[in-house]
Formats: structure tokens, C-alpha cells, sequence
């Protein structure tokens, strides 16, 4: 019997190409998407952190800002208030896990911290906003403020002050914490993001004056509540678009300043509580 040797078809050596060689100076960017499968897509059932963040069409970052806003601690919670949304903003954070309150029309500024607060579960409330990606490490500091025994926990981030002009923003700020007797807090208000306060301080304050953040502050103040500024987080690099040109928002923001010295006025008195000196009016006719 003739012996047949079954030969292999010869396999062609195809060369593949190399990959491009990257310096190792080149930084690697990369995005929510890739880490997406690491990051925990639920609330905890019981936190003791809950972060409340407003939004209004940022679907391109939302994800984002929840991914580091759940990082801050393992018991947290995120509420997005997605307020006059006409982008994907709800669905995205809906797919990373937040409770979604959602409104069809835009609620203004600042009504969304006052129904994230109602909603909100945890000891600490942590507000954050949507139009900028803060990092879990610069969020940490004011949830580690109010465990400590801070009430309301503020953003030491006071402006720009050392300009022959400053932002008349800036200078109502100081205003109002020089008059409500905290000179040592410079500007810091809960007006800028982030900021937190204890469950003490909304039960306290209530969750409607959050609407109105100088308000809320000088309420604070008033009720003997641990206000301090504890972490500086610099906002206006991160949203330069905020810093750059006009503020839209700076009649408003000033107007908010106003109600809020109107309140010290109404707690303290037509002289918000400073002294009338040696002054008989009495004697004026």
C-alpha cells in the first residue's frame, strides 16, 4: 500500500502592521464612556449624602457630573432636577442611575436646589451644578465639613477682589456677611456652587429659601447655625464662560442680596442689628 502524506496548505505570513508608537509624554484622554461599566448605576437606598443637581440641556456633561458626584461618599444619592430639558439630559441621567425630577418648563434659577431638597433623603445635602464637571476630591471636603459638624458648609472661592473695579456681585457678597456680623467669611455665599448643609440646617431653614441662596445664608446666620467657608473651589475657572463678558445674571443675583438684607432687617431691626450710637433723635423736631 502506498503511503500518502497529507500535506498542510503552507499558512502565508501576512505581517500585520505595527502599532503607531505613542511618546510616553502624549497624554492619554479618557472618556465617562470607558469607565461607564465600572461606575455604579443606583442610588443607595438609604444615603447619608444626597447631591442635588438643577439642569437645563447638558446632556453633553451630566454624565459626567453624576459619575463624580456619586464618588463622594458610598452612601450618596443623585437627584437631577432636569427643568425646560429639550436635549437627552433626563435619559442620560436616568441611564447613570439619578432620580430624575423633571419639569416641562424652566423652573429659574435656583428653584431646582429647594425640589432637590424636598426630594432629597440623606443628612447631607450636597448642591452641585450641571454646566461644570467638579472632581469627587473637591466635592469630598464640604460632605467630610458637615460629618464634622459643620451646618452649612460654603465655597471659600470669593472672586476676583484685587481689580481697580470689582464685580459689584463680589462686593454684595461682602456686604451681606459684614452685615449679617461674619466679616471672616469675605465673600463666600452659597450663591456659588458647591456648597452643602446638614439636615439640621434644612429642617431649620426650610427648603423653600434655598430658592433665594443669600437669603438662605442670612437665615442660617440668624438661626445661630455653623456657617463656614471650608473648601475653595475655583468655579469661574472651571465655567470660564460664566467669568468672560457681561453676567446676564447679575441684577438678579444683586436683587437676591437685597431680599436678603431685608430679612436681617425684618430678624433685627430697621439697623439689622448694629447700634445707634449716642444719637438723641428724640431731640429733633
Amino acid at each position: 500500500m502506498r503511503h500518502v502524506q497529507r500535506l498542510r496548505p503552507r499558512r502565508s505570513r501576512v505581517r500585520r502592521p505595527s502599532a503607531p508608537q505613542v511618546p510616553e509624554t502624549a497624554p492619554v484622554r479618557l472618556t465617562y464612556r470607558f469607565f461607564e461599566p465600572l461606575i455604579p448605576k443606583q442610588n443607595h437606598p438609604e444615603p447619608l449624602v444626597s447631591v442635588i443637581i438643577p439642569a437645563m440641556n447638558e446632556a453633553g456633561k451630566i454624565a459626567a457630573v453624576i459619575a463624580e458626584a456619586r464618588a463622594v461618599h458610598p452612601a450618596t444619592e443623585v437627584i437631577v432636577v432636569a427643568n425646560g430639558c429639550r436635549d437627552h439630559t433626563e435619559m442620560t441621567a436616568e441611564r447613570m442611575g439619578a432620580k430624575v425630577l423633571a419639569f416641562a418648563d424652566p423652573l429659574g434659577n435656583d428653584v431646582g436646589r429647594s425640589v432637590g431638597a424636598q426630594a432629597a433623603k440623606g443628612q447631607i445635602l450636597l448642591f452641585t451644578d450641571s454646566d461644570m464637571v467638579i472632581p469627587s476630591s473637591e466635592l469630598k471636603p464640604f460632605v467630610h465639613a458637615v460629618q464634622s459638624g459643620v451646618d452649612v458648609a460654603l465655597n471659600d472661592y470669593t472672586g476676583p477682589t484685587d481689580r481697580s473695579l470689582v464685580h459689584r456681585v463680589i462686593l454684595a457678597k461682602y456686604t451681606l456677611n459684614s452685615m449679617l456680623g461674619r466679616p471672616d467669611l469675605r465673600g463666600a455665599s452659597m450663591t456659588a456652587v458647591p456648597h452643602a448643609i446638614s439636615r439640621r440646617a434644612l429642617q431649620t431653614i426650610g427648603a423653600e429659601i434655598l430658592s433665594v441662596p443669600p437669603k438662605a445664608q442670612a437665615a442660617a446666620v440668624c438661626r445661630e447655625l455653623r456657617v463656614e467657608a471650608v473648601h475653595r473651589v475655583e468655579v469661574g475657572r472651571l465655567n470660564p464662560g460664566r467669568a468672560a463678558g457681561g453676567d446676564p445674571l447679575e441684577k438678579l443675583v444683586l436683587g437676591d442680596h437685597l431680599e436678603a438684607l431685608a430679612a436681617l432687617v425684618a430678624e433685627r431691626g430697621v439697623r439689622g442689628g448694629f447700634h445707634d450710637g449716642e444719637r438723641r433723635r428724640s431731640m429733633v423736631r
